[in-house]
């Protein structure tokens, strides 16, 4: 019964510290990307033939990293962005920091370019300071930052459903904060908005995004509690599983500990009377 109880206690906490985090602050989107706008394709392929330049040089197709049997994180950002990129990069990093996975084991990060003038070497210079960020050995084969003419770039842009457009007196790319979550075969499974990229969210990402190859039972357990909340950005409880958990909890307290201990106490009391009126018989006699 101890044991029991200590896990109703824990599955208790567990749900306070969920509604906790639902209620955490959302940060608001700058004033420059306002007028544009995420047309979400959830579920739609990418086009995976288009040509880019990686960080060393090498022409590569989109394809190469959806050969893995991992699911992909993609951003549009590029290196010379004054503020929005590094915010929204250096969120996912702390955010990826978190997770014991790990970039080039369990996902892929691939970041593409919305400037066609940006070089190579400029890609492997943000590259480089990232993942020196994410500072986690033997993982550099898991980043990814590429570059690419203009129609490349405004094919993948329109297929992802992410707009931007170049501020000409500013000479700057104005553009939504937000990544994409793709499975291993290219298709869009979720958009993550923001510069706040909780280990939570990003692992339920990850889990529902790999189609349940990577993650334990407990994370896909979560997975069956929490929708994806596009309004607040995250991965909210949802009622419906919470009590239907609810409901087999209550069953399996009735059936596997009450029944079974009422029937103990049945039995102890029948033994008890049975004891007591031999008792009373002898007396008697």
């Amino acid at each position: 019964m101890k044991s029991f109880q200590f896990f109703i206690l824990t599955l208790l906490i567990w749900l306070s510290s969920v509604m906790s985090v639902q209620a955490q602050r959302m940060e608001k989107a700058p004033k420059s990307i306002e007028s544009l706008d995420v047309v979400e394709h959830l579920k739609s392929p990418l086009p995976l033939g288009l040509e880019f330049q990686d960080s060393s040089g090498k022409q590569v197709k989109l394809d190469d990293y959806f050969k893995n049997n991992r699911p992909v994180i993609l951003s549009l950002n590029y290196s010379n962005c004054p503020m929005l990129c590094s915010l929204q990069l250096t969120a996912l990093v702390r955010g990826l920091k978190e997770l014991e996975w790990s970039a080039g084991q369990q996902y892929e990060f691939l970041s593409v370019s919305i400037d066609p003038k940006e070089t190579y070497q400029r890609a492997n210079l943000t590259k480089q300071k990232y993942f020196k960020e994410y500072n986690r050995a033997g993982t550099a084969d898991g980043w990814h930052f590429l570059c690419g003419k203009q129609a490349a770039i405004t094919t993948l842009a329109e297929a992802m459903g992410v707009q931007y457009k170049y501020i000409e007196e500013r000479q700057e790319y104005a553009h939504p904060a937000v990544l994409l979550v793709c499975t291993p075969d290219g298709r869009i499974s979720r958009y993550l908005y923001g510069v706040n990229f909780p280990k939570q969210t990003l692992k339920l990402a990850l889990v529902e995004a790999s189609e349940g190859k990577i993650g334990t039972t407990i994370d896909r357990f979560l997975l069956f509690c929490f929708h994806y909340d596009a309004d607040s950005g995250r991965y909210a409880p949802t009622a419906r599983n919470i009590m239907k958990i609810g409901g087999f909890a209550t069953v399996f307290i009735l059936t596997v500990v009450l029944i079974p201990y009422w029937r103990g106490r049945k039995g102890k009391q029948g033994i008890e009377t049975a004891a007591s009126q031999t008792m009373e018989t002898t007396e008697g006699s």
